[in-house]
């Protein structure tokens, strides 16, 4: 398995480490990716957040895809793989996750929040677009599939929506700023599962490479940055965080 060595030895030596997971990380668990065939926009359109926003045919459209599980993206268990990434992130409280996914699976690996960035949000609850209120998918469904009930925040009134960056929707400010500190401040990046096309967040393992860091990416498909990195693997990424078990 190509690179296993000297990403075990880049890990060892590691003090600040970033894995960067993109949805590659959870197909093993059973949830699709987003644009390879069967993925989820082959099977059915996204709604852009102005649409979301602009249109009660939409928010209900939106509502009965995440109550119906029809993107896939709650319900799942980690897999083996998010399993061995918790390992990594233990060995030292300066290690962060930064994702793309919005499973939560990351979280339920036992990774604390303090330790995740989530750069497109989190499908397991939803919040109010007009003063930031959570809500919790729960208590929303009943209303919405007994009632027709489309979600309305309980504090101000506004539009709830699931607490996912949509399309068109502007990502969030908070979540990006410490990505990208924690991107120039990593001495090594690991991209595990990202096809690294989706910007501004694909620009962070440029911004970390550019600061010093090793790069290391292990993806099925090769990237456009696989020229740039210091170990590249299109190996499955639980073969090789399987492989790594026991030599870092």
């Amino acid at each position: 398995m190509s690179g296993i060595a000297q990403l075990a030895r880049l890990i060892r030596e590691s003090e600040r480490l970033i894995v960067f997971t993109g949805a590659g990380m959870s197909t093993d668990s059973g949830i699709p990716d987003f644009r390879s065939p069967g993925g989820v926009w082959s099977k059915m359109s996204p709604i852009y957040f102005q649409d979301f926003v602009a249109s009660e045919e939409k928010r209900r459209e939106a509502w009965t895809r995440t109550f119906s599980g029809a993107a896939g993206w709650v319900g799942a268990k980690p897999n083996a793989g998010h399993h061995a990434v918790a390992r990594l992130i233990a060995r030292d409280p300066s290690n962060l996750v930064i994702t793309q996914n919005v499973d939560n699976l990351h979280q339920a690996s036992g990774i604390p929040d303090s330790q995740i960035i989530e750069l497109h949000g989190n499908a397991g609850y939803a919040k109010c677009l007009q003063c930031g209120l959570r809500h919790e998918l729960a208590d929303l469904k009943g209303p919405f599939l007994d009632r027709g009930v489309i979600p309305a925040c309980r504090d101000c009134g506004g539009i709830v929506k699931s607490a996912t960056i949509s399309f068109g929707q502007a990502m969030p400010a908070e979540a990006m700023a410490r990505a990208e500190a924690a991107a120039r401040r990593c001495d090594l990046f690991l991209v595990l599962g990202s096809s690294l096309v989706v910007f501004p967040a694909a620009g962070l393992p440029i911004a970390a490479k550019r600061a010093g860091a090793a790069l290391a990416i292990i993806n099925r498909e090769p990237t456009d940055l696989d020229p740039y990195a210091d170990v590249v693997s299109h190996d499955g990424i639980t073969q090789v965080l399987a492989a790594l078990d026991g030599t870092v």
